[in-house]
C-alpha cells in the first residue's frame, strides 16, 4: 500500500498506542503487527530490533514484581533436567540434520541455538562468537521468528486441547516456544501460574546463553570476542524477592505488574511489524525445513514427557 510517509506513521503509532491499551491481547498484537508489516511495511523499522529487544527486558523485569520467590525456585528446580535434556538434544539434532541437508554450517548452529535457548537473543549472543555473516544471521533470524511468532498463537488453543493444567503448559511453552516474549505472551493467555512457571523456567534457561557461548569461542577459537550476558535475568530475580519479602510495597506491585504486562503486548506488536516482506524473503528453504524438523521435535517430545510426568 504505497501511502505518504506521515500516513504510514501515524496508522503505525496509532496501533502502537492501542497495543498498551486492556483491548489488546498479546496474540491479536502480534498479528496486527504482521498485518501492518504486510500492507503499509514499517516505517520505524531500523529502531525495531532495538526497541524490541529494550521493551523485552524491561517488561520481564517488571513481570518479576507479580512472582514469589519460592514458588519460583521449585518451578526452576523441576525444570532443570528438562532444561539439560531439552538443550543437548536439541543441539545434537540439529547439527545432524543441518549437515545431512547441506544447510550452512553456522546458519545451523544458530537455528539450533535459537531453538534450543531462547530465539533471537540467544542467535545474536552466539553469532558473534562463531564469526557468522550477516545473511547467516538474518536467515537464522527469520527462521527463528516465523516460528516463534506461530507458537505464540497456536500453542493455548493446544494447551487447551489436551486438557493442559497449569504447571503442564507453563513449562510446556518454556522449553518449545522459541523467545522469552512469547512465552510469556503465550502462558499469559493461558493463566496467572502457567506465566509464572513459564517465566522462571525460561529465563533459567536463557541464561545457558552463556556456556554455550564459552564452548562456541573455544571451538571456534574466537575467545576474544565479547560474549554478551543476559544481565536482565538478574534483575528480575531481584524483583521477585522483593516482590515475595517486602509484602509492603504490594500495591506498588501490581501497578508494576500491568504497566509490564502492557509493555510485552506492545513488544509483540513490534514484532509482528518486523516481519516485513524483505524479512520473509531472506528465509530459504532449507534452513527452514530445519528450523521446523527442529521446532516440531522440541515441540512433540517435551509435551508428551510433560503430559505422563506433571500434573
Amino acid at each position: 500500500m504505497n501511502l505518504p510517509p506521515i500516513i504510514r506513521k501515524t496508522i503505525f503509532l496509532i496501533a502502537a498506542i492501542a497495543s498498551l491499551t486492556p483491548f489488546i491481547e498479546p496474540p491479536l498484537a502480534l498479528f496486527l503487527g504482521i498485518v501492518l508489516a504486510q500492507l503499509i511495511g514499517h516505517p520505524y523499522e531500523k529502531y525495531n530490533h532495538r526497541a524490541t529487544g529494550l521493551l523485552l527486558k524491561i517488561s520481564v523485569v517488571g513481570l518479576g514484581f507479580g512472582m514469589n520467590a519460592i514458588v519460583a525456585a521449585q518451578a526452576g528446580k523441576q525444570g532443570i533436567l528438562f532444561t539439560i535434556a531439552s538443550i543437548s538434544l536439541t543441539f545434537l539434532i540439529g547439527l545432524t540434520a543441518g549437515k545431512l541437508m547441506a544447510v550452512n554450517k553456522k546458519t545451523a548452529i544458530l537455528i539450533s541455538t535459537g531453538t534450543a535457548i531462547c530465539g533471537g537473543s540467544a542467535i545474536a549472543a552466539v553469532a558473534p562468537v562463531i564469526g557468522a555473516k550477516e545473511n547467516e544471521i538474518s536467515v537464522s533470524l527469520a527462521t527463528v521468528f516465523i516460528l516463534n511468532s506461530m507458537a505464540l498463537l497456536i500453542f493455548p488453543p493446544i494447551g487447551n486441547w489436551f486438557h493442559l493444567s497449569q504447571s503442564q503448559f507453563g513449562m510446556w511453552a518454556a522449553i518449545a516456544i522459541h523467545d522469552t516474549s512469547s512465552v510469556v505472551g503465550a502462558a499469559h493467555k493461558f493463566g496467572a501460574q502457567a506465566l509464572q512457571i513459564a517465566t522462571t523456567v525460561k529465563l533459567e534457561r536463557a541464561l545457558w546463553i552463556i556456556p554455550v557461548s564459552f564452548i562456541m569461542a573455544l571451538a571456534f577459537k574466537s575467545s576474544k570476542n565479547k560474549i554478551k550476558i543476559p544481565w536482565f535475568i538478574f534483575f528480575f530475580v531481584v524483583a521477585m524477592f522483593l516482590n515475595t519479602f517486602l509484602p509492603q510495597i504490594h500495591q506498588l506491585d501490581q501497578m508494576i505488574v500491568f504497566a509490564a504486562k502492557r509493555g510485552l503486548t506492545l513488544t509483540l506488536f513490534l514484532i509482528g511489524a518486523g516481519l516485513t516482506r524483505n524479512a520473509l524473503k531472506t528465509v530459504s528453504l532449507r534452513p527452514m525445513v530445519l528450523g521446523v524438523l527442529l521446532w516440531v521435535m522440541i515441540s512433540v517430545s517435551s509435551l508428551i514427557v510433560i503430559i505422563n510426568m506433571i500434573r
